[in-house]
């Protein structure tokens, strides 16, 4: 269990770092999915603050015990309100399934750390 759980957690402090990264700094694509889903361009870097800050987590988790844990509760916390979002805008399956498995993995992690 202990190799899964590295491995998912360098993959989403990995994922995460770059979404956190484009979402904070304006990528083009981000600022325009925040604005037709009805955000305020503030939220956006945000939501990619939080985002870089539980990449950081999960990263620090892998020497120090427990840390990891809270960047996964974090990521479970933006997954659940990232596929909020797409259903409530009604957005494609295409669209909310990145999100959705994210979260999902972020969840994973979370129960066996």
């Amino acid at each position: 269990m202990i190799i899964i759980s590295w491995i998912l957690q360098g993959l989403l402090a990995l994922l995460f770092l770059m979404a956190g990264a484009q979402k904070t700094f304006g990528s083009k694509m981000h600022k325009e999915a925040f604005a037709k889903w009805g955000y305020p361009q503030w939220f956006r870097v945000v939501t990619g603050v939080v985002e870089l800050a539980a990449a950081v987590l999960l990263a620090i988790g892998f020497w120090v015990d427990g840390v990891a844990a809270f960047g996964a509760m974090i990521l479970v916390a933006v997954g659940i309100g990232g596929v909020i979002t797409h259903i409530r805008v009604k957005d494609t399956f295409k669209d909310t399934a990145m999100i959705a498995i994210l979260g999902i993995l972020a969840f994973v992690l979370l129960i066996i750390l």
